[in-house]
């Protein structure tokens, strides 16, 4: 096995879409979990392996970026064991990319290794701050959504159906953006959350300000 394979199957997948989860995305989510990694104990329980694989492979199953989600996960599987991945490491690979997203942990809070932890937490890193803020109409605007209505109010999302629901870009932020501050794991990752959050809050004022045309 070597993470360069992995990348190189991950590129394979990604390399076309067109939702906000190319290939830039993984690498920026790679290149969040090696700084978490690196601030974490010595005598931290983790797996490298484990962490930059399901980070290279997190949405290579997820609907928005393949149209046949059973086939992905069967040539996922078969990638890795051609790569030969123990079986302990597969099952905790596919545990963790089946569970560390935003819908998933909706109705309820899933469990997570430490190794599970540093994924989430670089995924939901990337969805804020500066980057969050682009991605987040880079995704809207794929489904036409609005940027703004103030006559539609956020909704308290409870279930992946209503989550699935589109609403207006700015709606957004509030709906889940806002919220992944506090759903953080890792002290390194909770850092950075404080930043991206603030830079987050700062547009959201300064976009509805404008909005309502003051200068």
């Amino acid at each position: 096995m070597t993470i360069e394979a992995v990348h190189d199957y991950a590129y394979r997948i990604y390399a076309q879409d067109k939702s906000g989860h190319g290939m830039d995305h993984i690498n920026r989510v790679v290149a969040l979990c090696r700084h978490i990694i690196a601030d974490m104990p010595a005598d931290a329980d983790i797996d490298s392996d484990i962490i930059l694989t399901a980070a290279y492979v997190h949405d290579t199953i997820d609907p928005k970026v393949v149209s046949d989600v059973p086939k992905a996960r069967q040539d996922l599987i078969e990638f890795l064991e051609s790569q030969n991945y123990p079986a302990e490491q597969q099952a905790e690979i596919f545990h963790i990319i089946d569970h560390m997203s935003f819908s998933k942990n909706l109705a309820q809070r899933q469990e997570l290794t430490l190794n599970g932890q540093i994924v989430q937490d670089a995924d939901r890193l990337d969805a804020i701050g500066a980057i969050g803020i682009a991605r987040a109409f880079y995704y809207g605007g794929s489904f036409g959504d609005d940027l703004y209505d103030p006559t539609i109010a956020p909704r308290d999302l409870t279930t992946e159906k209503n989550y699935r629901t589109h609403s207006t870009v700015i709606n957004h932020f509030y709906e889940k953006l806002f919220t992944l501050k506090e759903a953080l794991n890792t002290p390194a990752a909770k850092r950075i959350g404080e930043l991206r959050d603030e830079r987050m809050r700062s547009f959201v004022v300064d976009f509805i300000s404008e909005w309502n045309g003051r200068p």
